[in-house]
Order: structure tokens, then sequence, then C-alpha cells
């Protein structure tokens, strides 16, 4: 971001008015102007961004985030803002009355030589404000879209509005950049200089080189390195042309100079004199002319290739040797093209034809094929005059379409008389009923809408259509669009297209491991017990995050409690564990912990970018929701206590209640779930996949790169970062008294630093034990101890909520409502109330415990463990009263008490 002495010199350079540099540090200095949504359609998230040093909004993947991307990388960008203040736009609506609305633009953008705002849409929603708004919205001779009345409000301070389309958009270069993202983000990347300098030699004596040979060649040079030398500009490769993830498309240049004349010779050298790498099969057998000589290819190496002349001697070449000939022409295939160049025309012809025609076509090239070779046979029974018509036809359509089979169709299913029997007057009518009276949300009858048609027809003296003729024109109709305006878009969605988007656009699925994951959450089908009664606890919600390129198990959390913020915390932070990585896109539905605070703040922090996908659009998370059922199919419905039964709940007796049934305990079930995970399903055969989750992860990581240098330590800092923080994220550190967080005081004994009183530090506290939370002081994060420390320790952040609710309930009888304070809390989780209003939450946060003992390497345990020996040290005091030896031991616990 630009400093205040750099945006001053900025507006002094481009002669910036002073009305405009107030409203553009009026933007600079406002937070968004309002939090996005992607609506019913659209997929909202934020976007990490460094250049600004922020998280980016956006409301549409398909036109916003491409921009943003855009922004990020464009070197003449020097700053950009979501969301800006609101501008006033006015013009004439359709009617001719003048209208003024407050219109907020995507962004504000600021530029070397220029600022201004501008505006995402896609050209089919332009269409249709085009249509509402003309004077708004218009195309203009260029096949620009503009909208007048921004470029009106801009230009009054001198500055740009812009409407971006996304038919503008290259996705292929958003692919790479996606693709290099992680690269892009690195801090240095350093290489070897043996390792850079055999990378550029080869690539400098090979210009044009493959990507798939590059990676292939057997150098010391990893996928990293290539990629490194890539996003960084020291190898070229245009971004444009072809995506890094398909490496066998990419050529590779020493420098843009290079890659320019090698195109240029390419577009100045005709088919027939320059051959391409692809046109040779580098396999054993296929056969070679050089140099006038017949040579065929018997072996090929990671280094060299082997060729045999026809006196079966033995030719070896180095492999850069042999691409450089081919490239040059000097080596050219012997073998027929597999594939001949068939006019788009031909095409259109093959794909019209109907079954039938095909078949006759078939029939007819058998019998003039002997013909066409010069070998016509002896007992022919079709005509002569027959042949020579079919002959005549195949010739002709040989020269016109280069294919000969094209003259062979007859095309027979297109003849006849396509013409509507229907009067057109009957036709209008009929479309009029259709839209205006069966496709609403009165949901009528296709009879009754049928006979109101017909008394129309008979008032008019029009020809009526048959009911059979008017059921027939609706099912024509798309079945989505009639669900829609019947029903409403939920109803509809079931029968909407399922694209899979394997097109150029972002691939649905990522190009590689890490790139994209999904987070989603599944209440599973079976009743638990708690470890230590033995009462039933009801059933666990389980917290994936799944790799969507291999479609593997990234981490997975098990816990009583109803989807929360913890989860997803707890989900990040076993994925760190696991694999010492965070995913580049992190897709998520719209529930209210995953627009939580502290679930934002970590993926900032680790540069996570964040997708939301669309309300009541289960197919945008089918990776996670088909998981679930095969998590449930595969493993929990195999469990004593399932609840598959429950389905029909009449047939539900006491004997074969699920309740009944129960024997796991949430730990013992954790550990064979993950077993189940990690072990079983990994290596497993994946449908879509045709290869396990496991293999498809390694593979993909071999050709997308380690990126070792985007790996988090999963060490006690990157844990205290996975724990929520206050609203400011920091707390004043109080004389004597401490930091105060959520109405607790926490003291450590580092406070006692005159330095570090009165000062406000970052600080965050464990959801799991409420008793202790974390302070970051003098570059170290420093362990607190509550206030009340004996009555919270242990106490989880729900069942302290729970509390609080408690004491409010119990004081709203009262004329004024009494504050719930620390004190408060003490006393009431220290008496006999709070075991029985607490006592299901306290199984629940007991059986976690397991869950952590699992999650630390150990075995789930059904004893209940031994109670510690307590010391008490008065809060806040700065002798050590226990030993090192004792404040160590498993068997002590350390409590400190209010002074």
């Amino acid at each position: 971001m630009l400093s205040k002495t750099q945006f001053d010199a900025w507006c002094c350079r481009l002669n910036i008015s002073s009305q405009a540099q107030n409203l553009i540090e009026k933007i600079r200095s406002s937070e968004p102007s309002r939090r996005v949504g992607g609506g019913r359609k659209n997929v909202s998230g934020r976007y990490p961004s460094r250049k600004m040093g922020a998280t980016i909004q956006f409301e549409s993947h398909r036109v916003e985030l491409p921009t943003i991307y855009e922004f990020e990388h464009d070197e003449e960008v020097l700053e950009f803002y979501d969301q800006p203040c609101p501008i006033k736009l006015d013009y004439q609506r359709k009617n001719g009355r003048n209208l003024g609305v407050l219109h907020t633009p995507d962004f504000f953008v600021i530029r070397s030589n220029y600022a201004g705002w501008e505006e995402c849409k896609t050209e089919e929603e332009l269409k249709k404000l085009a249509d509402k708004s003309p004077n708004r919205y218009f195309c203009d001779s260029e096949g620009r879209w503009r909208t007048p009345p921004g470029e009106n409000y801009a230009q009054q301070f001198e500055l740009y509005y812009r409407l971006r389309v996304d038919t503008q958009i290259n996705w292929v270069i958003q692919r790479n950049v996606i693709f290099l993202e992680d690269y892009f983000r690195a801090e240095s990347l350093q290489l070897e200089t043996a390792i850079n300098a055999e990378i550029q030699h080869l690539v400098s004596n090979s210009p044009g080189i493959s990507l798939a040979e590059l990676l292939n060649y057997g150098t010391q040079a990893s996928a990293d390195d290539i990629y490194a030398l890539i996003a960084t500009e020291q190898l070229y490769v245009d971004l444009s042309v072809a995506p890094l993830a398909e490496p066998e498309r990419v050529c590779v240049f020493s420098d843009k100079q290079t890659a320019t004349a090698y195109g240029l010779m390419l577009k100045t050298t005709t088919s027939s004199t320059l051959m391409s790498f692809s046109a040779i099969n580098l396999s054993p057998g296929t056969s070679i002319s050089w140099d006038g000589k017949g040579l065929s290819i018997i072996h090929v190496g990671d280094t060299e290739v082997t060729l045999q002349d026809e006196l079966e001697q033995l030719i070896q070449l180095k492999k850069s040797l042999f691409l450089n000939l081919v490239q040059q022409a000097k080596i050219k295939s012997l073998q027929k093209s597999e594939a001949p160049d068939i006019k788009a025309e031909s095409w259109e012809q093959f794909y019209k034809a109907s079954p039938e025609d095909q078949a006759e076509a078939l029939r007819r090239y058998k019998v003039i094929e002997p013909y066409l070779n010069g070998n016509p046979p002896e007992n022919e029974t079709v005509p002569e005059r027959t042949i020579r018509h079919w002959k005549l036809k195949y010739l002709a359509a040989q020269q016109q379409y280069s294919c000969g089979y094209i003259g062979l169709l007859s095309h027979r299913s297109a003849k006849g008389n396509r013409t509507r029997k229907l009067p057109e007057e009957t036709l209008v009518l009929m479309e009029k009923f259709i839209l205006d009276d069966y496709e609403t949300l009165k949901q009528k009858k296709m009879w009754e809408v049928h006979g109101a048609l017909v008394r129309i027809c008979e008032q008019q003296g029009a020809i009526a259509p048959s009911y059979k003729a008017f059921t027939k024109e609706i099912k024509k109709r798309s079945s989505y669009e009639q669900i829609k305006k019947r029903q409403g878009h939920r109803a509809a969605y079931k029968q909407e297209t399922f694209y899979w988007e394997l097109n150029r656009t972002t691939p649905r699925h990522g190009d590689r491991p890490f790139e994209i994951a999904h987070i989603d959450h599944t209440e599973l089908d079976v009743e638990l017990v708690c470890s230590r009664t033995g009462r039933s606890l009801g059933r666990p919600w389980a917290t994936f995050l799944i790799d969507a390129y291999s479609r593997r198990f990234l981490a997975v959390y098990l816990t009583f409690d109803s989807p929360s913020y913890r989860s997803c915390l707890m989900v990040l932070r076993l994925c760190v564990q696991r694999h010492n990585r965070l995913p580049q896109i992190i897709v998520v539905d719209n529930g209210a912990e995953f627009h939580s605070v502290y679930f934002e703040t970590l993926l900032a922090t680790f540069e996570c970018t964040k997708k939301n996908r669309p309300p009541a659009k289960g197919r945008f998370g089918s990776v996670c929701e088909r998981l679930f059922g095969t998590s449930n199919t595969q493993f929990i419905h195999n469990l004593l206590g399932n609840t598959q039964i429950t389905r029909n709940i009449r047939q539900v007796t006491k004997s074969v209640n699920p309740k009944n049934q129960a024997i796991w305990t949430l730990g013992l079930l954790y550990e064979y779930l993950c077993a189940w995970a990690y072990e079983v399903y990994d290596i497993d055969e994946h449908p879509a996949l045709f290869q396990s989750p496991r293999d498809a992860f390694t593979a993909g990581i071999a050709l997308g790169g380690s990126r070792l240098h985007r790996m988090i330590p999963y060490d006690e800092n990157f844990q205290i970062l996975t724990l929520p923080t206050t609203s400011e994220g920091k707390a004043k550190v109080q004389s004597g008294s401490g930091v105060k967080i959520n109405s607790i005081y926490y003291w450590s004994n580092s406070f006692r630093d005159p330095q570090i009183e009165n000062t406000s530090v970052q600080v965050r506290y464990d959801p799991f034990d409420i008793g202790i939370a974390y302070a970051f002081v003098r570059g170290l994060w420093v362990q607190c101890i509550s206030q009340y420390y004996a009555e919270f320790q242990g106490r989880s952040e729900k069942e302290l909520k729970l509390a609080s609710a408690e004491l409010r309930k119990r004081s709203s009888n009262h004329a004024r409502q009494s504050r719930v304070s620390a004190k408060n809390l003490a006393e009431f989780l220290a008496s006999v109330e709070a075991q029985e209003a607490l006592l299901e939450q306290r199984s629940y946060d007991a059986e976690a415990k397991e869950v952590f003992r699992v999650i630390e390497g150990g075995k789930a345990t059904f004893s209940r463990n031994e109670e510690p020996k307590v010391i008490q040290i008065p809060f806040g005091n700065t002798d050590n009263q226990v030993t090192e030896v004792e404040a160590n031991t498993p068997e002590t616990l350390v409590v400190y008490e209010e002074f």
C-alpha cells in the first residue's frame, strides 16, 4: 500500500484536484461499505491480498475474484479497495422518468497513471439489465459495455468508471495464476546456483521444450525449482496459451524474446517443411527419417534415445539433441498421420446423421471400397449405376470436405414435412396460456388450463388443440424453468443442469492437492455412551476437511458440540498437524461458524482464500456430501448403536432402540474413524479417480510440486494461533489484575514488567479450558491463569455460556437484571445447582478430552483418571512456591487463588 508521502506524490504527479483527493482519501481510510454475500447463485468469499495487507471481499468467483487476481499481480495497480463508499447515479428510466440511485461499485482502483471505479458483471446479466435500464447499461458499436451515469459521475472528479465483463477474462491465465500463487507468495525463492544453471542451459539449448519434458528430464531440479523459476520470470512461459497443469501443452523458453522469435519462425514456416515434436510418437517401434535414412526407435530413456538402422546397427543420441533435430525438422516421422485434417463442416454433417443414416453409409462404403482401391469384385449384386452414383458422391465429398464418407450419408431422418399442423394463431394462444396460466405460482392443473384455452379458441374462432397436443407442448419446455415458475427456485434445484465445469474456467476440483479443500459437518448415524458412567450421550458431530483434487481426508474431528467455530479451528489445526500445510482455497457453506471472526482471521493469517458456496446448493459441496454418505455406509452403519432403524420410527421397540444398543464412546469412535479415514478409505480405489485417494494425492504432489516453502510448523505458536481472541484481538494489561478476556481477568508474572503494564497485548483463550489464556509479551506467547482458576480450570467456553445463561434466567424475575460477572460465575460453578444444570455439558467435555488424547497420539480409554493433587498459590504471586519437579509431574495440578 502507498504511504501518506507516496500518495501525496502520486496526487501531485497526476494533478489530482483537491475535491478528488479528498474523495480518494475517504475511500482509503474507510472500511468496506457493505459485507458481501453471494446471493442464491454466486460463490462469495474473501481473498487474502498481500498487496493490500488485508482480506478483499468478492461476491462472485466468476467475475470479481478473477478481477482481484488481476489487480494483485498487475504492477500498474498500486491499490484497490472492495465495496467503496456509495456514489449517486442519475439517469432516465425506460419510461422516461428521472431516477437517482445510490450505487456501491465493486472496486475502487488506484493505478500508476489514473484511478477510478470498476464494476464486475456477467454478459448475461448485463443483457438483462440493458433491456430493463437501457440508459444505464448499453453495448457500444465496438462491443464494449458501458454505463453513462457512472462515467458522468467519475468525470466530474477526472476519474474513470469501467465495466468488467466475464467474456473479457482469460481463464487460462486465471488457472495458471492460481497454480503459481504459492510461489508468488513466497518471501524468497532461492535456488542452488548449480541447479539454476543446469535448467537455464537445458532450456537455452532446447527452446520451446515442453514443460512435461523439462519435469521428467532427469536433472537435479525438482518440480518446485522449475515452477519457482517460472514464477520469478527466470524462465518464460506464456501463461495465456496453456495451463501449467497440462505440462505437455506448455512450451518453456529462456526469455520472452526467444519465445517471440520462436513463434515468428513457426508462423512463417509451412507445415510441410517444419514438423513439431508432437508429430512424432516418442515410443519404441516408431519409424523415422533422418538425413534420408530410415530408422526405428527401439529405446527411450530419461537422458538418451536409441535408434536402429536398416542394418540393425544401433545409434545412441542424447535426448536433448534428438528433440532439437525434431524441432529443426531434420528428423521426421515416416508413419501416417493418425488424425487427418477434417473440416468443421464434416463433423457437423456427421453429428446430424441418425444411427440409421450411419449404418446405411457404412453399408455403401463397404460396397464401393473395392472400386476405390482398384479391385472390383467379380460377383457384385448392387447395380453398376448405383455404385457409380455412390462413388461420385464419395469423391465429391472428399474434395469438398476432405472426408468422402460424408457424401455417403443419406440424412433420411431429416426428410419429410416438418411444418406444424396447427395454425399459427392456435400456437400463439397455446404459448400464451402455458406462460400466463400454467407456469405460475397458482400451480393449475394441465386439464384446467387446457379447458380455458379451448374456451378462448371457440370465442376467437380458432382451432382448439387437443389435450394430448397441449400436454406434449408443455413437456417440450424446460422442466427446470417450469418448476421454478410454479414452485420456486429451491424446488427446481434438483432439475437444474449439473455442470461439472471441466472447461477452461477454474477447474471445480483443482489442478493439484491442497489447491481446493472443502469443510463441512455432519451428525453421524450412531448413538454413543459416556466412557465413565455408560449413560447415553446422543449422536456426535463429525467435521471433515476434504482435498477436492484427490478426495483425500486431510483432517477429521469429532465432538458432541453442534457445528461451531471451535470445530472449524480444530480441523485446520489437525490438517497442519498431519500435513504441515493448509489448503490454498477453502470452500464452506453459509453456516454462522464459517463467518466467525476467529475462523476468518486464521485463514487470513495463513493467506487462505475462503469461498462461500450458495445457500441451498448442495452440489457445490458434493465432494463433502458424498463422503458423508460413504463414511456412514462403509463404517458407521456397521457399528452397534447405529441409527438406520430410526428412519421408520414406528418399528423401533425398546429391544432394538439404538440408545439401548449403544456401546461406543466418543474417544473410541474417533480413534477408529481416523483409522478408517486415513488408512482404509485412503487406499481403496475411488470410482471417479480410477485410483486410490492416496495415489492421486501422491501423483498430484509430484506434478504440482511439494511447495515446501508453504509448510507450517506444528508448534506451540501455531496451536495458540488457532485459539480465539477478543473482538479487537488485544487486551490492556492492568496493574495487579492482568488482562481481561470475556469479563474474566487472567494473570501472568510477565505483566509485572513496568514497560508492559498499561499497554495492549495480543491475547488468545482456550475454548476447551477457560481457566487459561495466552498473551503475546516481548515476542513470546506466555500462559496466563484465570482469576478463579480453581472453578474455571478444565471447563469449556460452551459450559461457561450455559452457566451465564442460567444465571441470567434466574435473575430475570428481578426488576433490574443483574450483570453476570466472573465472581458470580465462579460461585455458581462451585454450587450444587451448577452440577445439576451443567451435568450433560460436563459429560460432553469429559468425552472431548478422550478425543484430544487420540489427537496427541494416545489411545482412548474407558477408565476414570486419578484425581490430581492440588497445590494452591495466591493469584498474582511472583514467588515460586512449587518446585520444578512437583509442577511438572502428571499427578500435580497447580491452582491459583484470588489474592
